[in-house]
Formats: C-alpha cells, sequence, structure tokens
C-alpha cells in the first residue's frame, strides 16, 4: 500500500469499452484503505456509486444533514452529485474500508433492491462473508487487469452482477400485474381518503365484498395488504408534507387522520427508521 495523508492505500482504476457500457453497469475503480488516526475524506462529489465495505473500526458518514455511525461489517454508497463527508470516530482502534465504484444505468435500480438509497445510503451488517468475498474478486479481477480485452470485461461483468446478486434480500417483490378494476378503483378511493382514517372494512364495503375476501384480494394484485396500503399513503404524504411544506408535525399528524402526535411520530418512526425531524431536515 502507497503512504497518503490520512491512509495507506491502494487505488485500483478501469477505462471501460463499449462491452462493459452494453451490460448497463460497469466498474470504475477500487481499492483497499488503512486509515491514519486523522482519517477523513470530503467533502466532495463523484460521478459515480461508490460502494464501501467496512471491515474494521468505525466511521462517521455525514450526508446531505444527515449522518450516521457506522462499524465493522456495515455498507455504505456514495451516489453521483450528492455532498458528502465520512471520517474516523475512534483514533485507538484500527480502521480497514474497501470500495469499489459503479457506473451505469442499472446501478441505482440494483442498490434500491438491495434496500440502499439516497436517502438511506447504508446497510448495517450488510458485509457478510460471501458479501465480502464476491467484492474482493471484483477488487482482484481490477487489479489484474493490464489491458483491456473482451475476455477481462466479461470477467468484470460476472464478477459485478455476482456481487450484486449476493446483496438481493432472500425475497424481493416481484412486479405485480395490473390490478383488475374494482380492485383499482379501491385503490383510488383509498387514495382520496386515506388521510380521513378510513379502514379496510370500509374499502371492503365501497368494493361491496367482505372484508376478508376483499383483503385476500388485494394483497394477491397489488402485492401487499390494504392495511399497509393505506398505511404507505399516509406515510407517502407524510414525507412530502414535511419535506414540501412548513406545517408542524403536529398539524401533519392530524391532518393525516392520526389522534394525536405521540401515534403518528411512532408509525413514522416504525415506518421510515428515523423521526419525522430528520426527514424534515433533508429539505
Amino acid at each position: 500500500m502507497q503512504e497518503y495523508e490520512y491512509e495507506f492505500a491502494d487505488f485500483i482504476y478501469y477505462t471501460p469499452a463499449e462491452l462493459d457500457k452494453e451490460a448497463r453497469i460497469w466498474p470504475v475503480r477500487a481499492g483497499r484503505s488503512l486509515g491514519k488516526p486523522n482519517y477523513k475524506v470530503g467533502p466532495k462529489r463523484i460521478e459515480c456509486y461508490s460502494l464501501h465495505f467496512l471491515h474494521e473500526g468505525m466511521i462517521r458518514l455525514e450526508f446531505g444533514d444527515n449522518w450516521i455511525d457506522l462499524q465493522q461489517g456495515d455498507l455504505f454508497c456514495l451516489y453521483p452529485g450528492q455532498t458528502y463527508y465520512y471520517y474516523r470516530l475512534s483514533p485507538d482502534s484500527k480502521l480497514r474500508l474497501n470500495w469499489l465504484a459503479l457506473d451505469g444505468e442499472r446501478v441505482q435500480p440494483l442498490l434500491e433492491m438491495a434496500g440502499i438509497t439516497p436517502d438511506r445510503p447504508f446497510r448495517r451488517n450488510a458485509v457478510s462473508s460471501r458479501v465480502k468475498e464476491h467484492a474482493e474478486n471484483v477488487i482482484d479481477a481490477l487489479a489484474d487487469v493490464v489491458r483491456w480485452n473482451p475476455a477481462n470485461a466479461l470477467k468484470l461483468q460476472s464478477l459485478v452482477c455476482a456481487l450484486m446478486a449476493e446483496l438481493m434480500p432472500a425475497a424481493v417483490d416481484s412486479p405485480m400485474a395490473e390490478p383488475s378494476g374494482w380492485i383499482y378503483e379501491c385503490m383510488e378511493f383509498m387514495e382520496l381518503h386515506a388521510s380521513e382514517g378510513i379502514s379496510v372494512q370500509q374499502v371492503a364495503a365501497f368494493a361491496g365484498v367482505h372484508r376478508s375476501y376483499f383483503s385476500n384480494m388485494f394483497a394477491c394484485q397489488v402485492g401487499m395488504p390494504p392495511l399497509k396500503y393505506l398505511q404507505k399513503i399516509r406515510m407517502d404524504k407524510a414525507k412530502r408534507l414535511l419535506q414540501e411544506t412548513d406545517a408542524t408535525v403536529t398539524e401533519i399528524a392530524l391532518s393525516l387522520g392520526y389522534p394525536n402526535l405521540y401515534s403518528f411520530t411512532r408509525a413514522f418512526k416504525i415506518y421510515y427508521k428515523v423521526s419525522p425531524l430528520v426527514i424534515r431536515k433533508t429539505r
């Protein structure tokens, strides 16, 4: 490893060709780092997606107006065009991390399927032994590339796809068929009246069917139970109101049909894993 101001690191660079880009996901660079006690990166922006695998130590990642403390086994992603800053938390413990930068139009959708988004650009305990192995395979293969050729490009594509596959949860919701007409009408009814605190029974009555039949048909065609769909509508509206208006959290809670601030805040934190005020700060 070469010594730098804040770390000892190996930097590996790759120049993709047309064959790489036809896959719509390709590696750009990678590396390994041992952080010095004063280790820090940023604030800066990049033009691709950079996955960081934390193998030892703890860092604080700052993104937008948010921050998160991450430790061994966690993963975080730097998104293109976003300002980020991360630094070592404990100078007394060893800090070791690897990274892999990817580009292409398939990267963000695949990251979302893996539970990593611009609003939540990290996953705890994501670096399993298999994820670590697949990431190392990509980095090693990149390091072995002396000159581009089709065989290397195809090998890298397969290794990158294997890594992304390993990051996927055991079950990912598959696209559902278009809901039938009466289910679609129920969805419109729910969109219109969810903030009034309507119940699943009221939606079933609107459809003119028994509640259990409605719930089964709705879940089959929409991919989630009607109660969860109502919650999704309310939480989506809550997030928009927090980010796009100056309404107080209490106003938002009561406007969405919650009886009080406490019940709304509790539901919001369960759904988004953060408090309403944290979302408000991301405006």
